[in-house]
């Protein structure tokens, strides 16, 4: 008995729709932004490390635009989400790790190597409860200004500090040195998956009589960052850490202010003139 013929491929099944070039543009942005994290690493492996780190941190700020560039042009899709989140494990967590390991740690045997690792997981886990606490809608509206833990993308940048620091002439790199690199790590990986609240900024407002001033300070930094790269990512990643704690004392006192407000707020159930039962 012989076999039933297959129908012919595609004559029954759906059309394919044709999608707009905005579609797929910031999923483009995505897979040049994977490119260039892997291509970091191997610049790393081939002991090209100046080239590597600036391509993990291209790889970075690609990272962090083709989600705003895919909100911008309407183009937001459950494929670009996914996409974008593979792409921040590999690019926030993978490359800045293994760029680091060939640079320094390697030199400090298992212990940098398990540094190295402890960080990438990390950062997995921070982008995984990143996009928990993004679908929580029972939380309230004001914590949504606050990060819980160092965000991957500044994760990224930071962990790379002992690089920097070699580059600029603080240190000679050498197998005590990547011990201590390792700690440092270990660090950047613990305040990825702490619970300490980041100020985000995202919905920050600046006087009109402000914007002049901001952009010029904007386009100094730009300035230094192309001019002294190494001295500014080492000077902006050290503000960066003397600016946790404020941050976290930040959100104490407007935990304190909203608990004072709901507190003081009259219960919607009760009618006027009448005294709730306890």
């Amino acid at each position: 008995m012989g076999f039933k013929p297959f129908p012919p491929h595609g004559g029954s099944g759906p059309r394919i729709r044709e999608i707009p070039l905005r579609m797929v543009l910031p999923n483009l942005v995505t897979v040049l932004a994977i490119c260039a994290g892997l291509s970091g690493i191997r610049l790393a492996f081939e002991a090209r490390f100046e080239t590597a780190v600036a391509m993990v941190l291209f790889a970075a700020f690609l990272d962090g635009i083709d989600g705003r560039l895919a909100r911008m042009m309407k183009a937001t899709s459950k494929f670009g989400a996914q996409m974008d989140s593979l792409a921040d494990i590999v690019n926030f967590g993978v490359a800045p790790a293994l760029v680091l390991y060939a640079f320094m740690l390697d030199r400090a045997g298992s212990p940098g190597w398990i540094a190295a690792l402890l960080f990438a997981i990390a950062c997995g886990l921070r982008l995984a409860r990143f996009n928990v606490l993004d679908e929580d809608l029972e939380r309230p509206a004001w914590q949504s200004e606050y990060f819980v833990g160092v965000p991957a993308p500044a994760g990224a940048v930071l962990v790379m500090l002992p690089i920097y620091l070699a580059f600029i002439g603080a240190y000679e790199p050498s197998r005590m040195a990547a011990f201590v690199a390792s700690g440092f790590t270990i660090l950047a990986a613990f305040l990825l998956v702490s619970r300490i609240p980041v100020y985000s900024g995202k919905k920050l407002r600046v006087a009109r009589d402000r914007v002049m001033p901001l952009i010029l300070v904007v386009a100094l930094f730009l300035l230094l960052l192309f001019s002294y790269p190494w001295q500014t990512l080492s000077a902006g990643v050290l503000a960066y850490l003397l600016f946790l704690p404020l941050s976290a004392r930040a959100y104490l006192r407007r935990t304190q202010i909203e608990e004072a407000k709901a507190a003081d707020a009259p219960v919607a159930d009760d009618k006027p003139g009448e005294t709730p039962e306890i």
